[in-house]
């Protein structure tokens, strides 16, 4: 085989393999990621637009990601923001900024599926911030 054919060969075998992994990656809700990766940096710049609508009401915006091997958010989309406004563009500018380390249990640094839900104007108890964050919630991530 000549060197353009092994690399042609190459990579349609990698093609292959990434929808594969993509379905197999490991979907886990907020509240048990720690057992697959933890945050190491709990403060993080934002970008928040001059201009922002709808910031100055309660609410709330939910990102998902995948966190790669090395530890770095990935592949993040908005999924839910609650009003509707700019909330969302704000919360993915804090997630994109998210850096993680592994588990113990996670000695592979296996990537995970995951979501940040990000609380705005909340109150400072946790019920409020729960109440808040509520409708951002998403399903099919599990523990």
């Amino acid at each position: 085989m000549n060197i353009t054919v092994r690399r042609l060969a190459l990579a349609a075998l990698l093609a292959a393999g990434f929808p594969a992994m993509a379905q197999s990656l490991n979907k886990v809700d907020p509240q048990h990621l720690y057992e697959h990766w933890i945050l190491i940096n709990h403060q993080v710049d934002i970008d928040v637009p001059n201009s922002a609508r709808g910031v100055n009401r309660p609410g709330c915006a939910s990102v998902s990601y995948m966190i790669g091997s090395d530890g770095v958010p990935r592949d993040l989309k908005v999924e839910k923001v609650v009003p509707q406004g700019d909330f969302g563009q704000i919360a993915m500018s804090a997630v994109s900024n998210f850096r993680y380390g592994p588990s113990l249990s996670n000695k592979n640094h296996d990537p995970v599926a995951t979501y940040y839900t990000v609380p705005f104007n909340a109150p400072s108890d946790p019920a409020g911030q729960q109440k808040v964050m509520a409708p951002c919630r998403l399903s099919g991530y599990a523990h």
